[in-house]
Parts: structure tokens; sequence; C-alpha cells
């Protein structure tokens, strides 16, 4: 509405109107009142869509990471790799004491790369589960989608049937609705 008293009013909208003010028969009160209940379905399988949408992004964050993070390891034990080559190096060149020492030190890196090698692959599982989690929620998210979609369809095809009056669409209504209803159960159940 405008400062001016101007009104924009859809087809649908006008035909509401119509039926609060003036009454109207029971065809086109049920036709209204199912619309509503679709309109209230379809707003709460978007925002389900949103949130499962939103899910799978936070998994994805999380995957990536926990796979930097098991890059880091694995930098971490290409090191100490590093290190014991050296200390390998040095037993061949030294002798005595000294030898001892990198004796001890070539078994020092061999198990501090064993506990880095653990953690690394550790972290690798939980990048892959994370990643299969965000999988999971990606595609329930398309389940909300679609019967976001597919209650909106209906709503369309049930504003189209009041205004032409054609009860035949109501078939197009109760088709889409069904089909939507289904696709948010599937989403709900995680299929």
């Amino acid at each position: 509405m405008s400062g001016h008293g101007f009104h924009v009013h859809g087809p649908h909208d006008h035909e509401v109107e119509h039926v609060v003010h003036h009454g109207g028969d029971d065809f086109t009160s049920r036709l209204a009142v199912l619309t509503a209940i679709l309109s209230t379905v379809g707003a709460i399988f978007g925002y389900m869509s949103g949130h499962s949408q939103n899910a799978a992004l936070l998994y994805k964050n999380e995957a990536a990471i926990q796979k930097t993070a098991a890059s880091n390891q694995w930098n971490y034990y290409q090191a100490k790799s590093n290190k014991q080559n050296l200390a390998e190096l040095s037993i061949t060149l030294t002798h005595g004491d000294a030898r001892d020492k990198y004796l001890q030190e070539v078994e020092r890196y061999k198990k501090e790369k064993a506990d880095i090698k653990a953690e690394a692959e550790k972290l690798e599982a939980s990048a892959k589960e994370a990643d299969a989690h965000s999988t999971q929620e990606m595609h329930v998210h398309e389940r909300w989608a679609l019967a976001t979609t597919l209650i909106q369809i209906a709503i369309a095809l049930s504003a189209i049937t009041l205004l032409t009056r054609k009860r035949w669409l109501l078939a197009g209504v109760f088709g889409a609705s069904g089909l939507g209803l289904a696709a948010g159960v599937m989403g709900y159940l995680h299929f």
C-alpha cells in the first residue's frame, strides 16, 4: 500500500479477500484453507532445507579442518623421518659414545614417528567421517528442497484452481501436495 491509498493485490489475494468480506462457496473456502496449510508446510520445509544445507557446510568445514591437521601431522612425521635418516647416517660416520647417542636418537625418532602416524591416521579418519556426514546432510537437503518446490507448485495450482474454478486442477494440487509431503517425510527420515 502506498501513501496515497493505492493497493496492489495479486489475484489470489483478491479472491481470499472476497471470500472473507462477502462470503463464498464451500469450494473457495476450503481451497483457501488448503492453500494456507500448504503455505505453512512449505515454510517449514524451506526452513528444514536451509538447516540441513547449513549442517552439510559445517561438516564439510570440519572435514577440511581435520584434513589440514592430518596434513600437518604428516609433515611433522616427514621431518622426524629426515632427522632419523640423519641420525642413521651419523651412526655410520661415528664411533664410541657418539655412535651410541645416535643409536638412541634413531630409536626415539621411531617411537615419535609411530605416535605421530597414529595421530595423523586418526585425523584422516575424522575427516572422512565429517565428509560422510556432509554428504548425508546434502542428500537430506535435496529432499527438503524438493519437498518445498512441490508444495510451492501445489500452492500455485491452488491459486490457478481458485481463479479458473476448474475443479479438475485439484488433482494437480493434491498430487503435488502428496509428492511434496512424501519428499518431506523422506527428508525427515534421512532417506
